[in-house]
């Protein structure tokens, strides 16, 4: 259930995040188990549990926005930075709750997983 869900625990201020960026409708904070020196989770402030369950786009593209001003601020859009978005369980999603992940300061390598 969406009141349960450890991210929007998080929106709601339940449980403490080391917030990065915000706004109305996403919020911005660092993985606890960062894969790159920098690791950050943007999420849409209500509860969609995956990219499946994405009825308005505009949430996608908010998040998309948010990443690519975070980029900017925290100064290493111009060297690079990978978004992923993971979806279910065989996609790596481990948190129920849509969200981007946004790393960067290192090299990115491919194939990811």
């Amino acid at each position: 259930m969406a009141t349960d869900c450890l991210f929007c625990r998080i929106v709601r201020k339940e449980i403490p995040a080391s917030v990065v960026a915000e706004n109305e409708q996403c919020l911005a904070f660092g993985d606890i188990n960062a894969q790159a020196p920098t690791h950050v989770l943007v999420i849409p402030r209500h509860h969609v549990a995956s990219l499946n369950d994405v009825n308005d786009l505009s949430v996608v593209a908010e998040l998309f926005a948010m990443a690519a001003q975070i980029a900017k601020s925290e100064g290493f859009a111009a060297r690079g930075y990978r978004t992923v978005i993971n979806t279910n369980d065989d996609g790596g999603q481990t948190v129920h709750h849509l969200h981007l992940h946004i790393l960067a300061g290192r090299r990115m390598t491919w194939p990811p997983g």
